[in-house]
């Protein structure tokens, strides 16, 4: 008879199989808090019908979910919070559409994400592969994993490329048969490079894949598969993404109408700071109420500017020959800069991205003037650095990226100072009970971010401060909005056209606001503030006034992001 000593082992064996699964979020799938945004019907677009025509190969974006992909292998360890990623083939493809690679996930996500599959139209466009390469497998790794996992580069006939990885957990090589998987005709390719980070452990990283060239006019599509990056090592062989060869960019995009009941779906609710005294305005508010415009030789006699801005010098280019400002009076200039929130309205961009299979909405706010910094250093909590970082004039913006496959929102921008972030749909706080992205903007600066709190601009714990909290100073992006930029004979209003500064060119000097501080301190703290500040950001010294959003590479291009 066995006894309670018998079992003990495998009730502890039983007990870490279990608990390896137990709370991971990618065991869950994420769904939207609120209903899918309605699909008005349209017989002149191709808008959510499910699949999109790229030139002799037909795409279907597969959710992937229980039904759709299984589980080929997963690790509990590295990469985001430790809880390591896995990886699923999709599985009960449509009748005659074939799969280009696997799809990989951080296991700290819910179960949110898609893969293209394909349908050869022309005839010639897919091929199975010849024979395979394995470029790594999980062998060597001393990690917690289901077993081994081996990663197969598909050798293509010639003329044709790979655009995705096959997974096995086997060492044999899978089967040279195109129900495993696809090669895609040369010239339906495009060059692709490493986009977000999905795992990282011991030199070897997984990253998702995007086209190398992005933009309002570019070919490439997104196509949901995975790839390598290892360090100190030999390059691995490339990877393609697919290219939409038919280039009507916008055929695939939704309408006026489509477009305006998706922004009232997905619409941002943005929080400003509870000590935010620089709210935003509309750009005629900003215009009607003092805003003039400077010429240079002629800065005695700037002029009032027409609500519309159609006595700005449009065209051209940003040569500091003209610029904005506000007049001299005091109260009208503390008037401008305090901005005029209840009756603000933000300004909507409508582009195509990824070959026209998504559609970005740019959602641009103007806010008359950006505040001053403040520093985080050592013992320091918040020290003011005077007049740096202030400036007339400040355009933030905040991207929904939404799919032309089915109108679902798939990631968010957020603009911050220089550069940005861009969020998974799955990682964001919603409206209760609707699908309106949450967004907080930071103190004085305005950057756009996910989540309340703080966040530094500089290394380790120290840097200049970005202060997000929620308030009941709220902008509701959905309640007011024009629409500036579209490809549906969008009507530009003449302030777009204005390509020079919305703000004076300034110099502020650093150790004007820190001197009397500075002297109180240990010549070691001193020593080591002064190469701090040395540091920050060339823009933070005011230097330029900004520009308008049609005069920034993101107009026609995609969003800086890393």
């Amino acid at each position: 008879m066995f006894n309670k000593t018998h079992f003990k082992p495998l009730l502890i064996l039983l007990h870490l199989l279990v608990n390896q699964t137990n709370g991971l979020p990618v065991e869950t799938i994420f769904t939207f808090p609120g209903p899918s945004p309605t699909i008005l019907p349209d017989d002149q677009g191709h808008f959510g019908k499910g699949t999109i025509d790229l030139g002799g190969l037909e795409v279907k974006q597969v959710s992937i979910s229980n039904t759709t992909a299984k589980r080929v292998w997963r690790t509990y360890e590295g990469g985001r919070d430790n809880m390591g990623f896995s990886i699923f083939e999709p599985i009960n493809l449509p009748a005659h559409f074939f799969k280009l690679g696997f799809y990989a996930q951080p296991n700290n996500q819910k179960l949110f994400g898609w893969i293209l599959v394909a349908r050869d139209v022309s005839g010639s466009s897919l091929r199975p592969p010849v024979d395979y390469i394995e470029i790594w497998n999980t062998a060597s790794l001393d990690i917690k994993q289901d077993g081994f996992a081996y990663f197969w580069q598909p050798v293509c006939p010639s003329g044709y490329k790979a655009v995705g990885v096959s997974v096995t957990t086997s060492s044999r090589k899978p089967p040279t048969k195109q129900k495993s998987i696809s090669c895609v005709r040369s010239e339906l390719t495009e060059q692709s490079e490493a986009d977000a980070l999905v795992w990282g452990f011991q030199g070897t990283n997984v990253v998702k894949l995007r086209p190398v060239h992005r933009g309002t006019q570019a070919t490439g599509v997104y196509t949901g598969t995975f790839s390598f990056q290892q360090v100190n090592s030999s390059p691995l062989p490339s990877f393609f993404c697919l290219k939409n060869t038919k280039l009507n960019m916008s055929s695939n995009m939704p309408s006026e109408a489509q477009t305006r009941a998706l922004f009232e779906t997905y619409s941002p609710l943005i929080y400003f700071h509870p000590k935010e005294n620089f709210l935003p305005s509309s750009v005629h508010w900003f215009f009607a109420n003092g805003a003039l415009l400077y010429k240079k030789g002629n800065e005695s006699n700037p002029i009032p500017i027409q609500p519309n801005g159609t006595n700005l010098p449009h065209g051209g280019s940003n040569d500091d020959l003209f610029w904005l400002d506000y007049p001299v009076d005091k109260t009208t200039k503390e008037k401008l800069k305090r901005g005029d929130l209840r009756n603000t309205k933000v300004y909507l961009q409508i582009k195509p991205m990824f070959g026209g299979t998504f559609t970005d909405i740019a959602v641009w706010i103007f806010c008359p003037f950006n505040g001053n910094a403040h520093l985080k250093f050592l013992f320091i909590k918040s020290l003011s650095l005077g007049d740096i970082g202030e400036h007339v004039g400040d355009w933030e913006h905040v991207t929904l990226r939404i799919s032309n496959f089915n109108g679902k929102l798939w990631r968010v921008y957020f603009s911050q100072h220089s550069g940005g972030t861009l969020m998974d749909a799955c990682d964001l706080e919603y409206v209760e009970g609707g699908n309106k992205p949450v967004v907080y903007s930071s103190l004085h600066g305005h950057a756009m971010y996910s989540k309340p709190g703080l966040v530094l601009q500089g290394k380790m714990k120290f840097g200049l401060r970005n202060d997000m909290a929620r308030s009941d100073k709220v902008l509701d992006c959905g309640a007011g909005y024009e629409v500036i930029g579209g490809p549906w004979g969008v009507v530009e209003p003449p302030w777009t056209s204005y390509f020079r500064k919305w703000g004076p060119r300034l110099r502020y000097k650093i150790d004007k606001p820190i001197q009397s501080f500075v002297k109180i301190l240990p010549k070691f703290v001193r020593t080591r503030l002064r190469k701090f500040i040395g540091r920050i950001p060339y823009e933070m010294f005011g230097e330029d006034g900004p520009t308008g959003p049609k005069a920034k590479l993101t107009w026609t291009g995609d969003d800086k992001y890393s």
